[in-house]
């Protein structure tokens, strides 16, 4: 079943791979609407997502006000430096509704770090968000996600 663009929606731009594949084991908790949420083909790289932010995805935000748009990045150990880049070029009325969320350096060091897949590292992820409780989230990996 596909995301209805005029509902309330997110849709999630993975920089690669291992990125596509922690979202979807987000996707995997109960208690998402999983009609809700899109996530995208890998983009093939940080600097596609940002130029996909600049070119597309700034204006289907506005043409589409219910959207949420989780930008999923290797942060490469340039966190401060690579989240300012992206910050710089999200407009200011869509601010709200974009975030920008990834590994510290490479999802392939988290789930070394954990042992565990990409998607079962997803779903603990939505599980601790579920709870509200920061769990996951305080790994070395995730922290500055906060």
């Amino acid at each position: 079943m596909s995301v209805s663009k005029y509902k309330p929606h997110v849709w999630v731009v993975p920089e690669d791979d291992a990125n596509r594949q922690l979202a979807n084991g987000f996707l995997l908790h109960p208690q998402l609407d999983q009609t809700a949420i899109d996530i995208r083909p890998a983009s093939g790289g940080w600097p596609k997502v940002l130029e996909a932010m600049e070119q597309c995805h700034t204006q289907e935000l506005r043409k589409y006000t219910l959207r949420q748009l989780v930008l999923l990045i290797d942060f490469d150990g340039k966190g401060n430096t690579r989240a300012q880049r992206f910050r710089d070029v999200f407009p200011s009325d869509l601010q709200s509704r974009i975030y920008l969320l990834g590994a510290r350096d490479e999802p392939e060091s988290l789930k070394a770090d954990l042992g565990i897949s990409f998607e079962k590292v997803g779903r603990q992820l939505a599980d601790d968000c579920a709870r509200e409780e920061v769990g996951l989230w305080h790994n070395t990996h995730l922290l500055h996600n906060e």
